[in-house]
């Protein structure tokens, strides 16, 4: 059963969807609006509501922050295939303006970095790439910049 549920999620349709009614993005409000069907893309939003406002009535710093948390793992791992392992291991939040209406973010991860990823893994080394996104505010400016480091290595041949 777990397995099949897996099938489901590396396809981008099904992974959307579950993301869009996954418990904690449903509570803050965040929304996939685009999933590339190759995963080297994917757009997400959160419109400004009652529920993910802060004290002074902007965008909640956690509500931001969970906004963009998985997305660049979760495009490299369906891009690199069963033989990677990746993980998030680290991320900064720097909070630039006061969020007020819809934020977008927009994650990409390039043909170019999946061959830089792919060079610098090939002798079973890790690699620590760092991803960097931007959350715009619906005028275009900047409400949060966001660094994301991923752990990537091949697995070891017997390692599934």
């Amino acid at each position: 059963m777990i397995k099949k549920i897996k099938q489901y999620l590396n396809q981008p349709k099904f992974l959307k969807h579950w993301i869009n009614w996954y418990g904690p993005y449903r509570g803050a409000g965040v929304k996939i609006k685009h999933l590339a069907d190759d995963f080297s893309s994917a757009t997400v939003q959160m419109p400004l509501r009652w529920y993910n406002k802060n004290y002074v009535g902007v965008h909640f710093g956690g509500s931001l922050y969970s906004m963009v948390d998985p997305f660049h793992m979760l495009l490299a791992m369906n891009q690199l295939g069963s033989e990677y392992i990746v993980w998030d291991i680290e991320a900064t939040i720097k909070f630039i303006s006061p969020g007020r209406g819809t934020v977008t973010a927009h994650f990409e991860v390039t043909e170019e970095q999946l061959n830089d990823i792919k060079e610098k893994t090939k002798n079973n080394e890790k690699y620590l790439p760092v991803f960097e996104v931007e959350v715009l505010a619906e005028d275009g400016s900047v409400v949060a910049k966001a660094l994301k480091t991923l752990y990537i290595r091949k697995k070891a041949p017997n390692q599934s």
